[in-house]
């Protein structure tokens, strides 16, 4: 109650500020109006123009749908106008005397459809804040060059990973995580392997949604982070080739090519990444165990070291026909393979109540995995008239995920003990997806788009488990597992986008019917299980922005969404983590659902502030349960009753100098968990505080540098585990060469080795504290040359695939 009477606050100070903002002006009152058209006297949308007097800047607007823009409550005088939009020459109008002169239409010119060499100059902004999304430019930030996408997304604003590789956004955890517009059918270590093996050379842009539109799928408590690749999107044969090298305590490497050849009729495109890259993990964890008088019984200390290697990589080809001028075909290959090989020392010593040592056993651990997969997708864009398109997309992608395992355990003292086990756990995925989408324009400013998407889900996991009994190695029957699941998801889906004086307008609904089957088969110790279950849900979303004046802006966005759990979360088998520590998986679990609206005023390109609300019903939370005579710690995940989140962030982008541009974003959540563990209740509250900031330099007229870093106080996203403060600090200078075709970045990250993950963990009758370290302070230098020459090009299909890639769980 507090917080909703918190939130009920905000929401009455929002639209008194709405209200305020909405008083209209006299009819009387004069106003420039100004009408901007392209060289074929067509109306332009989302030009910026800025309004001047003797030079200076007064005021900016964005032109509408109509190519128009009004500027009112200004002073009588001489006034120029400013006017950029991408693609087209930048124009300065003549001086126009206000109010005699009032209104005034120009024409822009685009800007030469080809090009000598390929010579990119321009910047962009590290963050654009775009309706309904944030879009980060990934190149735009120096820091970025050498990293990995998980190390990105762990630096980018509002986005927080934790220890397990669980991303949230905005303080919320659940996000569906796409990569261009298709979600990668992974979660858990799964997709925490993928994001943590992919170089961000490979990366343009990152969108983060935390109300996403109807046309994406429901899926995604706190949101959609859409990791779009690098395109070339020019005429023409041309290219780009990135190469960096990393050194921290072991060295890395990645390079990426990205080719594009477009000519008459067709668009060939061929993208290659390769990222190699030596790697340690350092955890230190101490476990204590109480009576029921909260006395400590005993210590666990588990120091742990892993290292490894691991090599990435990746191939996106296809082909763009163009028909006729309405209708497009394309055809699109990827591939992906991941081999990640490793392995661990883990000392766990048990220490009595004074801390002497009682016993202690050493766990050697190697580990190798491998990851494939495979995607095809068919699509067909044609424009039935001047009012209506015709969207269809057809995919099938395949995954296959071995992981190897072997656990040698020696008890530290004479004559101890030597034992071994053995894990071989392969898993397959199959899944065939396809959408359509129809699209209508009607009105002067309104849009219709309605659709449907259907797929399709099938693994195939096998869990075989050996020990060695010293002389041979033995079936482990009790642990070792069979497990196929099937899933249905069919979508049907309509939004309606329109603008109306000040106000624009959207507001959607999805329905999703979801069926599931799964059958565990039998061993000579287990008998066979299954289990099904249909549900279904709509799903509504939507905005509506006020343009109160030239500089401000309101809106309110509101959407429903759900999570589905992992499909391996299902699979209720024993997955070994150590030798005191298992996870076990939970064929009970059902979807989480959450309400999210926030309120948020947009001061020019400027500042941004939000205020955001949310509940989140059947929470899911990892579940711990000690065994207090053996000391083994199992977990899960399950629903284990909600929380709500009260958030307010705000976003400064400004340029104090010419030479200076700032951005800074911070991010401040109040949560508050309620649920249900074992045999105890649980509530818990926390305050938390994330900040991130870029600074951009330029100087010498060819360096540009930056200096950028992350602040993540107290956080809390699981019921029982509380994280401990973070952050880290990170330079880089770069500066183009070879005449502009090619760009040399040098970079530090994590100067002072602060980015690690430490945290404190309670459950039933034992705690736990923690720490992690990675290879995370690196020095980056890399190359990136471009070349072939360039003209305008057109945008590819993305894909029909929806949220199952988000799903396939640990493999």
């Amino acid at each position: 109650m507090r917080v909703i009477k918190k939130f009920s606050s905000l929401v009455i100070l929002f639209l008194l500020s709405v209200a305020a903002y909405a008083q209209p002006g006299t009819k009387d009152e004069p106003r420039f109006s100004l009408t901007v058209l392209n060289e074929r006297t067509q109306p332009v949308e989302a030009v910026t123009v800025e309004l001047l007097r003797d030079n200076k800047l007064v005021k900016v607007a964005i032109t509408d749908a109509k190519g128009q823009v009004r500027f009112e409550k200004i002073g009588a005088g001489s006034y120029t106008f400013s006017v950029t939009s991408k693609g087209y020459q930048r124009k300065m109008t003549e001086a126009y005397s206000f109010p005699s002169s009032n209104t005034a239409t120009i024409t822009l010119q685009p800007v030469s459809t080809t090009m000598k060499e390929v010579s990119v100059t321009s910047r962009k902004p590290f963050i654009e804040n775009k309706q309904g999304k944030v879009v980060l430019n990934v190149d735009a930030a120096i820091t970025n060059v050498g990293s990995t996408v998980l190390e990105v997304l762990e630096k980018s604003p509002g986005v927080t990973v934790d220890k397990n590789g669980s991303i949230a956004l905005q303080g919320k955890v659940g996000v569906l995580v796409l990569i261009d517009d298709k979600p990668t059918y992974l979660s858990g270590s799964d997709l925490n392997n993928l994001l943590s093996s992919m170089s961000s050379s490979q990366v343009d842009q990152i969108e983060l949604m935390t109300n996403p539109p109807a046309k994406y799928d429901a899926s995604g408590n706190a949101g959609i982070i859409n990791i779009k690749t690098k395109k070339s999107k020019v005429k023409g044969f041309n290219g780009t080739l990135t190469t960096a090298f990393t050194q921290g305590v072991y060295p890395k490497n990645n390079n990426s090519l990205v080719l594009n050849y477009r000519t008459g009729k067709f668009n060939i495109f061929f993208n290659y990444s390769l990222n190699v890259t030596k790697y340690f993990t350092s955890i230190y964890a101490l476990r204590k165990y109480y009576d029921n008088n909260d006395n400590v019984t005993a210590i666990l200390d588990q120091p742990t070291y892993f290292k490894g290697t691991f090599a990435n990589h990746t191939i996106k080809a296809g082909v763009d026909y163009y028909l006729s001028p309405k209708t497009t075909i394309g055809l699109a290959l990827g591939g992906t393979t991941v081999r990640r090989k490793g392995t661990g020392e883990a000392t766990a010593t048990w220490l009595n109540t004074a801390g002497s040592t009682d016993s202690s056993v050493l766990t050697v651990t190697s580990n190798d995995n491998h990851y494939k997969n495979g995607s095809i997708n068919g699509n067909l864009r044609h424009s039935i008239n001047k009012k209506q398109d015709l969207a269809v997309d057809i995919d099938w992608l395949n995954y296959k995920i071995t992981n190897d395992q072997l656990f040698n355990n020696q008890l530290q003292v004479a004559g101890g003990y030597n034992d071994a086990s053995k894990g071989h756990v392969p898993n397959t995925i199959s899944i065939l997806s396809a959408k359509a989408d129809h699209t209508l324009h009607f009105g002067k400013n309104s849009t219709l788009l309605s659709g449907f998407k259907s797929s399709r889900i099938r693994t195939d996991n096998t869990a075989s488990y050996q020990n060695f009994d010293g002389v041979d190695w033995q079936e482990d029957y009790g642990k070792s597992n069979h497990f196929i699941y099937q899933e249905n998801i069919n979508a049907l889906y309509s939004s309606i986008e329109t603008k109306y004086r000040r106000f624009s307008i959207q507001a959607g609904l999805r329905y999703e019917a979801t069926g599931y089957k799964a059958q565990q088969l039998g061993n000579i110790l287990q008998k066979d299980s299954a289990f099904r279950r249909n549900y279904d849900g709509l799903f509504p979303s939507g905005y509506i922005t006020y343009q109160a004046d030239s500089s401000n802006s309101f809106t309110i966005t509101a959407g429903r969404r759900i999570d589905r759990p992992a499909f391996q979360v299902l699979n209720p088998f024993t997955f070994i983590i150590n030798k005191y520590t298992f996870q076990n998986g939970n064929p009970f679990i059902v979807p989480q659902y959450s309400t999210n609206i926030e309120l948020s005023h947009q001061y020019k390109e400027l500042l941004t502030t939000t205020v955001s609300y949310s509940i989140v019903k059947n929470y899911f939370s990892q579940i711990f349960l000690n065994d207090t005579i053996t000391g083994l710690l199992y977990y899960s995940q399950g629903n284990v009753g909600r929380t709500h989140n009260l958030g307010v962030s705000s976003t400064l982008i400004l340029s104090p100098a010419k030479w200076w541009s700032f951005t800074l974003q911070a991010l401040f959540n109040h949560k508050e968990l309620k649920g249900f563990n074992g045999d105890a209740n649980f509530k818990s509250d926390i305050n938390q505080l994330n900040v991130n900031m870029s600074n951009q330099f330029r100087f010498a007229k060819v360096y540009n540098a930056e200096i950028s870093g992350f602040y993540t106080s107290r956080a809390r996203n699981d019921l029982q585990e509380r994280l401990y403060p973070t952050g880290q600090l990170s330079v880089g200078i770069s500066r183009p060469v070879l005449k502009k075709k090619g760009t040399v970045k040098l970079s530090l990250r994590d100067l002072f080795y602060t980015n690690a993950m430490e945290g404190f963990t309670q459950f039933p009758k034992a705690t736990e504290y923690f720490i992690v370290r990675r290879d995370s302070r690196v020095i980056n230098l890399s190359f990136t040359y471009r070349f072939g020459k360039a003209y305008k090009a057109v945008k590819r299909s993305s894909g029909s695939a929806g949220d199952e890639m988000e799903r396939v769980g640990n493999g």
